[in-house]
This record gives structure tokens, sequence and C-alpha cells, in this order.
């Protein structure tokens, strides 16, 4: 199987793996015990949040320092900050080209009283500072306390078409404003420079699963002096935070992932970027009526989200997962349904682009042999659905 659908989750790496079983083998402690193994524990605990922070351009250590909040993985971090930013009753702004979990999270805030406002996207999907800057501003001088800005949330760069957003120009407007910016960095991390304190944002989610680390843990890094309301009750960890007994054998793995990731970043993202402007090419040199969404925009080295008008998104996933291509139409979080992509709706796509519309993304494990193989793979079932005979033009044992 030839994976590309990398932004859904990546493959652990196996060094980290091998971090992790060593972490998980070490004597069992629980970091909030006060005894000599607890208190060794919070101490390999600290040093891993630490690396971390220092990986994302944050010290975590000095006076006033930020913090950084360990949770189950991205989803948990989105909902966290949603809810639990600013005011409980405060205005939410969110582009319209989040993450599920964000939607969601908002849907429900809203579903209780509280009010979701939205900030458009141009064509290629990056979002309009302009309507950024016009919503605040509505808000602000309204008067009315519900509509008081809570907190701002702007992905650093979408899960589904790669496109990199503006986030330091949209911190500056909600710091105008006196608005926090909540950032899902998801994507970001390992694929293009990640400094959240040049961001200047007041938090940001990180998901270890989608760079090569372990799953069942994430993070939401807050900036000094923002505070947040827990979710859950019935524990003192990460001072009431977000209690519960913290996993530091997949802490410590993170820490290395994300190390490894930020390290290597330069160099795999060119190597991403060759292979994806590699398959784009092909694809488009075969099918000239594909369509490349946010192609005119920064993107994600490892990102191609594209279109192929008049066929349908389910029936070539289907038979891609049948020929040994494994992609996505969408967000893995809502693919199982398979709804239209709201992304693509916000940039103004047509209903058969939408329709039609499959993302393939590349990891730093991806190979030019496997990406040479997916375009002839990619191509037969394109050229089926355009109705046109297949030949398979790939070289032996190919």
């Amino acid at each position: 199987m030839i994976y590309l659908d990398n932004n859904a989750t990546t493959a652990i790496d196996p060094a980290v793996a091998r971090v992790l079983a060593e972490a998980f083998s070490q004597t069992p402690a629980n970091a909030s015990s006060q005894h000599r193994l607890g208190q060794q524990t919070r101490s390999r605990l600290e040093a891993a949040t630490d690396l971390i922070g220092r990986c994302m351009g944050s010290d975590l250590t000095r006076v006033h320092a930020p913090r950084l909040l360990i949770t189950s993985g991205g989803t948990e971090s989105n909902n966290l900050a949603i809810s639990g930013i600013g005011e409980p009753d405060g205005a939410i702004v969110l582009s319209r080209i989040e993450h599920p979990s964000v939607l969601a999270a908002a849907a429900a805030e809203e579903s209780s009283g509280r009010k979701v406002n939205w900030v458009n996207v141009d064509a290629n999907g990056v979002i309009l500072l302009e309507s950024l800057r016009d919503t605040l501003g509505r808000l602000t001088q309204s008067g009315d306390a519900s509509e008081a800005v809570s907190v701002v949330s702007i992905m650093s760069a979408n899960n589904e078409t790669g496109v990199v957003q503006p986030i330091e120009d949209a911190a500056k407007i909600c710091r105008e404003f006196g608005a926090p910016l909540h950032v899902d960095a998801t994507q970001s991390v390992g694929k293009v420079p990640v400094d959240l304190t040049k961001w200047g944002v007041s938090a940001a989610t990180i998901t270890p699963h989608k760079l090569h680390g372990p799953t069942g843990v994430g993070f939401l890094w807050l900036d000094a002096g923002v505070e947040i309301r827990a979710a859950l009750r019935g524990g003192e960890q990460q001072l009431g935070a977000r209690p519960g007994t913290e996993p530091v054998a997949l802490v410590i793995a993170a820490a290395e992932a994300i190390r490894i990731a930020c390290e290597q970043q330069p160099t795999a993202a060119e190597a991403m970027a060759a292979l994806r402007d590699h398959l784009e090419s092909e694809l488009l040199r075969r099918h000239p009526s594909c369509v490349i969404h946010g192609r005119q925009a920064p993107r994600l080295p490892s990102t191609t989200c594209l279109s192929l008008p008049g066929a349908d998104r389910q029936s070539l996933l289907m038979s891609l997962d049948m020929a040994g291509v494994a992609c996505s139409s969408g967000s893995a979080c809502s693919s199982g349904s398979s709804p239209p992509s709201h992304v693509l709706q916000a940039m103004g796509a047509s209903k058969s682009l939408v329709d039609s519309a499959l993302r393939f993304s590349l990891s730093r494990f991806s190979t030019k042999a496997e990406i040479d193989r997916a375009i002839e793979l990619i191509s037969r079932q394109f050229s089926k659905a355009e109705g046109f005979p297949t030949v398979d033009n790939s070289v032996e044992n190919g």
C-alpha cells in the first residue's frame, strides 16, 4: 500500500518508537507522587515539555513563562481552547476553513447561547485579513457584552489544501483589538518553520501523531498570562487546568518526535515539495482537466488537494484503495460520512470540483519510487473516470 494520507496520521518514526519503548520500560511512577520515583518522573516530564517549548521557539523555564498543557490530542486541545479561553459567554471568531474539532466545539458553544462569527477566505483558501479586521471592529464597537470577543481561532495551515495562513499578520490584528488568538498548528510542525513567540499568538495546538510521533497525546501551548477554564474535574495536575495523570512516556516520545521534525524540517520540506510537485505536474500533464486547489498560495510542501471534474470522490477513493493507494476525500475526522468539503466550499469551488476532490499528503519518509508508482495508479483510475482506456506505463517491477 502506498500511503499518501499523512495529514490524517503518520507512521511512528522508529527512533521515536525506541524512545517510547524505553520510557514505558522504566519503573512505573506517577509524576504527582511525592516519593523519589515520583520526583524523578516529574523531572523527566518537565525536561520533555521544556524541549517541546524550545523547539516551538518558546522558553517555558523563565519567570512568567508560557506553559504547555498536556492533553489527549489535537481534538481535545482545540476544544479546550474554544470553550476555555476568555469569558465563558463571549463571542467566538473562526475562519471558515477550520478543522472539524474547532467547528464542532464552536457549534456546541453556540447552542448554549454564545455568538459565533466568521472570517472569510479568498479563492486560494487564504484568510482575508480585512474580513478579520472588520469582524473584530464590528464586535468591539457594538458595546454588547455578548459580542465581546473571547477567542479567535485560525489554523496555521489547512489540513485539506495545505494552504499556509498569514498567522503573524492575523495575530497583530487580534492584538490591536485585545482578542486572544488560538492557532491550530497541527499540520505545520516539521513542514514549515514554527516559532510561537515570533507568531505572537495566545495559544496553539500541537499534535505529535501528525509528525511521526505517538497517538494519544497532544499539547495546548498557552502564552504567559493566558488563563483557561478546565473541562475536566477530579485532580490538581497541571494546576487544575487539565487534571489527570500525565502520560509521561507518551510525552517523552512526543518530545523526541518534535525535536527530530524541527531539526529535519528544512531538508524534509525540500524533499517533500519536490515529490509533491512531481506528483502534481505528472497528473496535470496526463489529465489537463485536473484542478489543484490553493496552488497560487503558499502551501505545505507535503499536501496536494486536486479535483477531476465530473468524477465522484468516493468512487475514486475506493478505486484507489483497491489499486493500492491510500488517500482521503477530506478531513479524516469527517471522512467517514464524506460530507462535501466545507473548505473548498468556503473557497468558492464549484460543485463539480467539490464532488471530485481528493487529498494526497506525503511525509518525510515518502520516496520517489512510491510517488512514481502512485502516479501510474492514480492516472489509471483517473482515465477510467474520464472514460478513456488505460495503459500501464510503469516500469517493470515498479
